[in-house]
């Protein structure tokens, strides 16, 4: 059986991964990009074990193509997020680095369960 910390940490990285890949490609412009933030807060915000989740999106990268939008891509993203479980909380990010989107863990914690018996 797997810890409340392992699975907190699993339940990070696969809400940044699904995120991830659910997202890039997604149409977007500066005018959008505020609005798309707060879409992607809002749905993943739902999701088991999500106690809260930050998203920017870099727009010095959104470059308009010729119809005036640009493609939400994976070094756009500056997202943080933490989940829960039990009493283990897991902090992790989506950010680049080197030029590549990458996921890590920042940090994962435990908060000792008081019994009151």
């Amino acid at each position: 059986m797997k810890s409340d910390r392992e699975l907190a940490c699993f339940e990070a990285g696969i809400k940044l991964g699904a995120l991830y890949h659910q997202w890039v490609g997604t149409p977007i412009s500066r005018k959008s990009a505020e609005s798309v933030e707060t879409a992607i807060e809002k749905a993943v915000v739902l999701q088991p074990f999500v106690e809260e989740i930050t998203v920017r999106l870099d727009r010095k990268l959104m470059t308009e193509n010729v119809f005036g939008y640009s493609e939400l891509s994976g070094l756009m993203f500056d997202v943080e997020i933490t989940t829960r479980v039990g009493f283990a909380y897991c902090r992790a990010r989506l950010h680049p680095d080197a030029k590549y989107p990458l996921m890590q863990i920042v940090e994962c914690h435990e908060i000792p369960h008081i019994s009151h018996h």
